[in-house]
């Protein structure tokens, strides 16, 4: 088995894998679904109630983040995460019942996303988690690379699915096909149930729960590497990672364009994503501090040239890049992150990391939408750049602090 695919001689990570990729496309039919009738059915062809939606779909993750990190480290993560699939399967069944009964409201589905934001928001942490638990230290860079390969490749197939199927079908179907995808990894997590060992959880009570939560924080903080490196991450996701407002928008607005070339777009974008992955799972050692600074300003650069492209296919062409440099950016952030945090500690780590990520992408929404709305979709994706070149110059400057701190103090 080649190198970037080595983690799938285990035979625990190849039944989550593969559950994962199927969940992962149903996943994407329902975002792409959920972006398309707001902006095209709900409301005035406005980039903003999309913005709005994508907040609410992922603020949780900010509100939340104390009790769920808590909860990936002190929980059985096998069980926490069988009931969190559960519950979006319910939500994606209640969305689709909304919308083929032809009563769904723009507040309806904001009320979905965000409680699918808050079961995502305990999901999240003890998925990227349950990673460690089932493959070894040596193996975990590699399977968090091929995480990502199998989010991304939902996200090039199932965008482009779901615009043929929204003409065909509707997009209430689209929701009731989501519901069946969450089986397969229901199954798996079935299974695993009688093959993984008894995992050991953090259920010391030698201090208190409420400093328990703030433990990801002050570990980040006391390594203030991984500090930088967070920063880093809100400011591109904060404005780079709002592709369904963006794209949404420069579909309707510039392209004027239907669904299908939505989906193409988004699909598009997912190419450069999973190249992205397959470079992260390729590398046999975690990803570099000063690698993540190139990235950030590949991003800027990426960002731009699809920013000021004139044509459908050039813009179309010019995503694979965005995709490409966004997710080693994010890709790079999330294997660091990890492989740099002890374990007991990891489940609260990547409860901030994540919280950081989508909470900041929820933060930016409603402003891309704005931007959008007022100054163009082109302008929404400027700022993005903008946000990229503040990340580099950001982490060059944190450099730079280490070189002098190392010729001052040479111990």
């Amino acid at each position: 088995m080649s190198n970037a695919f080595r983690s799938l001689s285990n035979l625990n990570y190849r039944l989550w894998f593969g559950g994962a990729v199927i969940s992962n496309i149903g996943t994407w039919l329902q975002r792409t679904a959920q972006d398309w009738i707001v902006i095209a059915e709900l409301s005035d062809k406005n980039a903003s109630a999309v913005g709005l939606v994508v907040f609410l779909q992922f603020a949780p993750q900010i509100l939340l983040l104390p009790v769920t990190g808590w909860a990936a480290d002190r929980m059985d993560r096998r069980k926490l995460l069988f009931i969190t699939q559960c519950l979006m399967a319910t939500l994606a069944l209640i969305l689709g019942i909304l919308v083929l009964s032809g009563h769904v409201e723009l507040w309806q589905v904001c009320a979905c996303a965000f409680a699918l934001g808050c079961v995502a928001a305990f999901d999240a942490p003890a998925r990227h988690a349950f990673v460690s638990d089932l493959v070894s230290e040596k193996e975990l860079s590699n399977a968090v690379g091929l995480n990502s390969v199998s989010f991304n490749s939902a996200r090039l197939v199932g965008p482009a699915i779901a615009g043929i199927l929204i003409a065909l079908i509707g997009t209430g179907w689209v929701f009731m096909i989501n519901v069946l995808s969450f089986i397969p990894l229901l199954v798996a997590l079935h299974l695993f149930k009688s093959r993984l060992p008894k995992i050991e959880t953090d259920n010391s009570k030698k201090t208190p729960d409420v400093a328990k939560f703030l433990d990801g924080f002050r570990y980040i903080w006391q390594h203030r590497e991984m500090a930088v490196i967070l920063v880093m991450s809100f400011l591109i996701c904060s404005l780079g990672m709002n592709f369904s407002v963006y794209l949404s928008a420069m579909t309707v607005h510039v392209f004027q364009g239907h669904a299908d070339q939505y989906g193409f777009l988004i699909s598009m974008m997912a190419i450069g994503s999973i190249s992205g992955a397959l470079v992260t799972a390729s590398r046999r050692s975690s990803p570099t501090f000063r690698f993540m600074i190139y990235v950030a300003a590949m991003f800027a650069v990426s960002c731009l040239l699809v920013a000021i492209s004139t044509s459908f296919w050039a813009f179309a062409v010019l995503l694979i890049l965005l995709g490409l440099s966004l997710q080693l950016f994010t890709t790079s952030t999330a294997s660091y992150m990890q492989v740099a945090t002890e374990k007991r500690y990891r489940g609260r780590v990547m409860a901030v990391v994540l919280a950081t990520a989508m909470g900041s992408t929820a933060l930016g929404a409603p402003l891309v939408g704005w931007i959008a709305d007022f100054f163009g979709a082109r302008w929404a994706i400027g700022v993005g750049s903008i946000s990229g070149v503040l990340a580099a110059l950001l982490g060059f400057w944190f450099l730079r602090q280490q070189a002098n701190t190392k010729r001052v103090d040479p111990l």
